[in-house]
């Protein structure tokens, strides 16, 4: 099988690469990578796998499936196109409007799945599989991996915890202004290791003056790696406000507090006073009903922590192409298809 994986955006890369993992472990497949230049103009994997900046060359390359981990897939690209998402954030319902790029949506636990079947059944012209999400193959195969290096960062520092900081780089969602005095203070009080990771998108304003903040203090560390995956890792405890990597500590059965959420029901602890913060976060890890709420994320958002999710997704997408073969593009309406091409550009057709 020719698999396109569609990597438009930096936080894609760690979305897909399990694809590429099983799609080497099975054998027989060609695999090509389309990287969005603009958007990733050093691409990390370089050096590791097959890949192009030239939408005309992932064209040419005819894939049989086309992965992507984001709302638009070019329609002239021949092959199943495949929604896997690129997070849990159930409010951003963002997530579940259909904008007819897809031939699949991959979802990950079945609070997603019954939110997408009920729009096939409104839109009829696409399939839901559940799968579980790519990154969390990741998490069981390097799951253990940090244990040495997290038992080192905390004897380098003295400290009997870490806590991870990472916010969302939305200006109207972010905790950045709010939170600064609360984490010293947390540090100070708590006797913890502060790591910070902000997304990559985050202002330059607010990346040097949380840059300045970790060079004035010991025990805080900024963290330049794009993949907030390790730090959850070594984490004991998430601090964040509306970002989409909560539900990936929750998964991991790891407890969050937040500052001035847009979730209306969150499954963790959130305050709307920055100075709470080192109150909720001793009670956050004592609690036997936050405990009951990550449980019940687990279930219901992804419970497939089995290793095998890039295999059922390839699985998946060698069904449809039995039963309905390989399509040749998606068809569009006009806006739609402007769409596309203003983004991705346009191609030299066969």
């Amino acid at each position: 099988m020719k698999i396109l994986l569609f990597c438009e955006n930096k936080y894609a890369v760690d979305i897909l690469n399990p694809l590429q993992t099983e799609a080497n472990r099975q054998g027989g497949h060609e695999v090509l990578w389309y990287v969005h230049q603009k958007k990733i103009p050093q691409f990390p994997l370089s050096n590791e796998v097959k890949y192009t900046f030239s939408i005309q060359e992932a064209y040419d390359f005819h894939p049989d499936a086309v992965f992507a981990p984001g709302n638009i897939v070019p329609y002239y690209l021949s092959g199943v196109k495949v929604s896997i998402f690129h997070g849990y954030a159930a409010e951003k319902r963002d997530q579940f409007r259909i904008r007819n790029y897809f031939d699949i949506y991959m979802t990950q636990g079945r609070y997603f799945t019954q939110e997408f079947e009920k729009l096939r059944q409104h839109h009829n012209d696409f399939e839901v599989l559940e799968t579980g999400w790519t990154r969390q193959d990741w998490i069981v195969a390097h799951r253990h991996d940090f244990e040495k290096e997290r038992e080192q960062m905390l004897r380098a520092h003295n400290c009997r915890q870490i806590v991870l900081y990472a916010p969302t780089f939305s200006p109207r969602l972010t905790s950045l202004p709010k939170i600064k005095q609360a984490l010293t203070d947390l540090v100070n009080q708590k006797n913890v290791l502060l790591l910070i990771k902000l997304h990559p998108l985050t202002s330059r304003e607010w990346v040097d003056e949380y840059k300045a903040l970790a060079n004035s203090h010991a025990n805080i560390i900024f963290e330049e790696d794009n993949a907030v995956t390790k730090y959850m890792l070594l984490a004991d405890v998430m601090v964040s406000d509306t970002s989409s990597t909560i539900y990936e500590m929750l998964l991991l059965d790891k407890p969050v507090v937040t500052l001035d959420t847009v979730s209306k029901n969150p499954y963790w602890k959130d305050i709307k006073d920055a100075a709470e913060l080192s109150d909720a976060y001793e009670e956050v890890q004592n609690s036997p009903e936050m405990a009951e709420k990550r449980r019940w994320i687990i279930e219901n958002y992804d419970p497939y922590s089995d290793g095998l999710v890039a295999h059922r997704m390839l699985e998946g997408v060698k069904d449809y192409i039995l039963r309905n073969g390989v399509p040749e593009k998606r068809k569009l309406n006009l806006w739609r298809k402007y769409v596309c091409i203003k983004t991705f550009g346009n191609v030299k057709r066969r």
